[in-house]
């Protein structure tokens, strides 16, 4: 299937169950992934006709950095999603300000023990998460082997930080648990790598693939769609 056939299909059935979410309890919890990734999903979930109002909008993940900065998640979403109709939604990011000086690892604790208190009072759990995965097997921000893993895979918070060693920028990213306890996810992947990757986690839990966690994991159903 083509990635704007996926595109257009994803973004109705992301529509539909918020719809169905606002229909059964007045509002819809949403959780999105950044990068470049799903902009062409953003631009097309945000013409979605539904009361964007009772919307409530978080990140899967974000990068440790200022809203301002080019790598930021928040600006993305900001950017690419919450324009138009979805204009009306409700917007949540980890964090306002990011913290002076270097991020050590008690200020990324701090900075996560902040995010979760943000989050705490919203509709949990997830109405619908929206997951990407890289060609390292990486998806939200649970990179494999990377410090601060074991914590997100493990938590019953909400939110944790990982350290990736092979990407940029200190993350802040949805636990383990808060993503299985979603009523349901999506994980939007192209390309044959990553169809092979995916296969491997499909098949079990591979320490090397974090994504097989999500996938192998009791809880929420994982919708894949591929490209």
């Amino acid at each position: 299937m083509s990635g704007a056939s996926v595109t257009a299909q994803l973004s109705q059935h992301i529509a539909d169950a918020l719809q169905l979410a606002i229909r059964e309890r007045g509002h819809a919890l949403l959780a999105v992934s950044g990068g470049k990734s799903p902009i062409a999903l953003f631009e097309r979930l945000r013409e979605q006709a539904l009361d964007w109002r009772a919307v409530t909008v978080v990140l899967v993940d974000e990068r440790c950095v200022p809203h301002e900065h080019a790598d930021s998640n928040t600006a993305l979403v900001r950017q690419h999603l919450l324009q138009g109709p979805a204009a009306a939604a409700h917007f949540v990011p980890f964090f306002e300000d990011m913290p002076q000086g270097e991020l050590s690892d008690a200020a990324l604790t701090a900075l996560a023990q902040t995010a979760q208190q943000r989050l705490a009072a919203l509709p949990w759990p997830l109405d619908v998460g929206i997951l990407g995965m890289g060609v390292d097997g990486h998806t939200a921000s649970l990179f494999p082997h990377a410090p601060g893993l074991e914590q997100a895979l493990s938590s019953h918070n909400s939110v944790a930080w990982v350290r990736p060693s092979t990407a940029p920028h200190a993350r802040l990213t949805l636990t383990l648990h808060a993503l299985r306890s979603a009523r349901e996810l999506h994980l939007s992947i192209a390309g044959e790598a990553k169809r092979a990757v995916l296969a491997r986690a499909q098949a079990g839990i591979v320490a090397d693939h974090p994504v097989s966690y999500v996938l192998q994991a009791g809880g929420a159903p994982v919708h894949v769609w591929t490209s």
